[in-house]
């Protein structure tokens, strides 16, 4: 029987900085279920896809592949890890994660490996939605601001141009979002120990 660990929190909390390494130290799988909807975001920027067509929406689900150990994610046959990183793959990100279709894609894979391995998985629902019986739960979260800074650093050390007060407003948009969509909101599972 599997161990899973869950660790939900909003954009720029650090959630995938703490999964990495507590996978490392554990020998655990890290599942960075942010990485597989930004390479969908990734894939239909670069398609030009109407995210509000459905037919479109369907075909790129089919699209990406998971390859675990060091997680690499796989578009199309091609690693996508350095592209998915940038503003506007976050803001398309976070639009097709209220997407059902997109939704149900990736919850099928997410459940399947934690079945299938010890895994700890960061996002935004997955103490609630994903894996509701996970064995551990951690909320992680901070203020926008700090949050906003965490990822303004990130992306200037990277040599995206990029103003703190644009990342900070985004970051703010996008909790609003992720706290409001309809399908599995962001939000603290009641068994879950917070972390700020």
């Amino acid at each position: 029987m599997s161990i899973n660990v869950a660790i939900d929190g909003p954009a720029g909390a650090g959630k995938s900085t703490i999964a990495k390494k507590l996978a490392k130290e554990l020998d655990y799988i890290y599942v960075d279920t942010g990485a597989m909807y930004r390479a969908m975001a990734l894939y239909m920027i670069e398609q030009k896809t109407d995210i509000q067509h459905m037919d479109a929406v369907r075909s790129a689900c089919d699209a990406i592949t998971y390859s675990d150990g060091e997680q690499q994610v796989i578009l199309n046959g091609r690693n996508v890890n350095d592209f998915i990183r940038t503003e506007a793959v976050s803001e398309m990100s976070s639009k097709i994660s209220a997407i059902p279709e997109v939704r149900a894609k990736l919850l099928s894979l997410q459940r399947s490996l934690a079945a299938a391995s010890n895994v700890i998985m960061d996002g935004r629902d997955i103490g609630t939605h994903v894996l509701p019986n996970a064995d551990v739960k951690i909320f992680l979260t901070a203020d926008a601001h700090v949050r906003a800074l965490r990822r303004y650093e990130e992306f200037t050390a990277k040599g995206i141009d990029c103003t703190l007060e644009n990342v900070e407003r985004e970051v703010i948009e996008r909790d609003e979002r992720d706290m409001n969509r309809a399908i599995a909101p962001l939000k603290q599972a009641e068994d879950a120990v917070r972390v700020d």
